[in-house]
């Protein structure tokens, strides 16, 4: 009998990684339709961003260097949305931008529909770049929110005339 069943032994889909995820992902939701898109997406950057920088550091770190060069910096991008299990990869890099795909968002299901928590790739992202190089600019052409297949993320290295005609956010080196 089913009721007699002990709590601990029901098979119920519940660990923290789903939880995490269920609640970051309910918590953008909310955000988005109270206080809509745009304040939802700029409060997820403020934790974007300084997950970004606590991130450059534990690679500094465990590398033992001041700065990540160019080619360090692109293999960090992969390799922490690899730790979370998303699934980027470097499509083509060069001195002025990274253009990278993605075809797994470590939110999972959690992110359709909730283009704001692009903002947490976006700034954790751009403060690597910009901390090791300077500026960047992410410009996020497709994502999973949104629907697409896949993600596309260009980040921009230099300030040129196409970053400047890209739409995406800017970041700078604090010095």
């Amino acid at each position: 009998m089913k009721s007699e069943e002990k709590i601990s032994e029901l098979s119920i889909p519940l660990e923290r990684d789903e939880f995490t995820r269920t609640l970051l992902g309910d918590l953008s939701g909310l955000l988005q339709d109270v206080v809509g898109l745009d304040e939802a997406s700029g409060f997820i950057s403020m934790v974007g961003q300084k997950m970004g920088e606590r991130i450059y550091s534990l690679y500094c770190e465990a590398l033992g260097v001041e700065e990540l060069s160019r080619e360090q910096m692109a293999e960090v991008l992969v390799d922490l949305k690899r730790r979370i299990q998303g699934d980027f990869y470097v499509i083509s890099h060069d001195d002025e931008r990274i253009v990278m795909g993605n075809r797994a968002c470590p939110f999972a299901e959690k992110v359709v529909g909730r283009p704001a928590l692009c903002m947490m790739t976006s700034n954790v992202f751009g403060s690597i770049a910009a901390k090791s190089q300077g500026y960047a600019k992410v410009a996020i052409e497709e994502a999973i929110a949104n629907g697409n297949d896949q993600c596309r993320v260009v980040v921009y290295l230099k300030k040129n005339d196409e970053a400047e005609q890209a739409e995406g956010r800017e970041y700078y080196r604090a010095d």
